[in-house]
């Protein structure tokens, strides 16, 4: 059971970095960026979504241990 949900967390996590990345992507090209810069752009959101991601599970392992 518990490996299912990891997994389930993990996926959705993952969804929603890719969801905020391609955001961050279509916004920065509607802005006017280059192909490249609106693509380094949802690098970065991809990047700072997963990286969020993983700051907030230590504290929650953290705080549950």
């Amino acid at each position: 059971m518990t490996t299912a949900v990891v997994f389930l967390a993990s996926a959705l996590v993952l969804v929603g970095a890719l969801l905020a990345a391609a955001g961050a992507g279509k916004l920065a090209r509607m802005d006017g960026a280059t192909y490249p810069a609106a693509l380094t752009r949802a690098a970065v959101t991809f990047a700072a979504v997963i990286t969020l991601a993983t700051a907030v599970a230590s504290a929650l392992a953290t705080l549950l241990a």
